[in-house]
């Protein structure tokens, strides 16, 4: 019963949603864990010291988190085609006039979100893109995050891929937040939903740019004991 449901279209979008949920919450808490950049090397290389120190747990919340954003795109990508094969009749000019661009970009902005996560991951978490600087350690002989981050961000192909990323993403959950509240059955509450979603959007688009505009404009520098390993 429970397989039929999920395999419905309902069930798909309620997929959909929950997984929506996990996701912009690990995208919050991860916002919050990086902006601890703006305390100075000892608050952020202590954070990434204490997560690397539990792999027992934090291997399998990566393996989930990226469970939950393949199984999310997956789903999107089905309901679009699903949507496009029962659209017998090509909609006229202007009936998409009430459809915000966000909703009709919903898959191509996740795609390329998709695309960026993985060259965020093999940049910041494998030191594959950047070695020379995955490799820095500080003077307590930790990972030095912070000089990483810095160094890698004064790359303006970085920090540019960075804020349009974010910029996508900030498109993307403009319109999914509301779009997954209204999938779990809130969908009196849209207007609302709406503003909250336009909002933290743009909290999270501010939140996370302002990481490299901090370093392009000087006001966040890689100091002291940042070493190779």
């Amino acid at each position: 019963m429970c397989l039929k449901f999920l395999k419905s279209s309902v069930g798909r979008k309620y997929l959909m949603a929950v997984t929506g949920v996990f996701l912009l919450g690990f995208v919050v808490a991860h916002m919050l864990g990086n902006l601890q950049i703006f305390l100075g090397p000892e608050a952020l290389n202590s954070y990434a010291e204490h997560l690397q120190n539990l792999p027992a747990l934090l291997w399998p919340a990566r393996a989930v988190l990226l469970g939950a954003f393949i199984l999310h795109v997956g789903v999107s990508i089905s309901l679009a085609i699903e949507n496009r094969r029962a659209r017998s009749i090509p909609y006229a000019c202007g009936a998409t006039v009430e459809a915000s661009y966000a909703s009709r970009t919903m898959v191509m902005s996740g795609l390329i979100i998709l695309a960026f996560l993985i060259y965020h991951l093999l940049n910041f978490t494998f030191g594959v893109t950047h070695p020379r600087f995955f490799h820095l350690v500080d003077a307590k002989g930790r990972h030095d995050v912070y000089s990483m981050v810095i160094l890698s961000f004064r790359e303006l192909p970085v920090s540019g891929a960075y804020v349009a990323a974010m910029g996508l993403l900030c498109l993307h959950l403009s319109h999914g937040i509301s779009g997954l509240f209204q999938s779990l059955g809130l969908a009196g509450a849209m207007p609302a939903l709406k503003r909250a979603g336009a909002v933290i959007a743009l909290v999270i688009f501010a939140g996370n740019s302002s990481i490299p505009l901090a370093v392009w404009l000087g006001w966040l520098k890689a100091v002291g004991g940042g070493s190779v390993e």
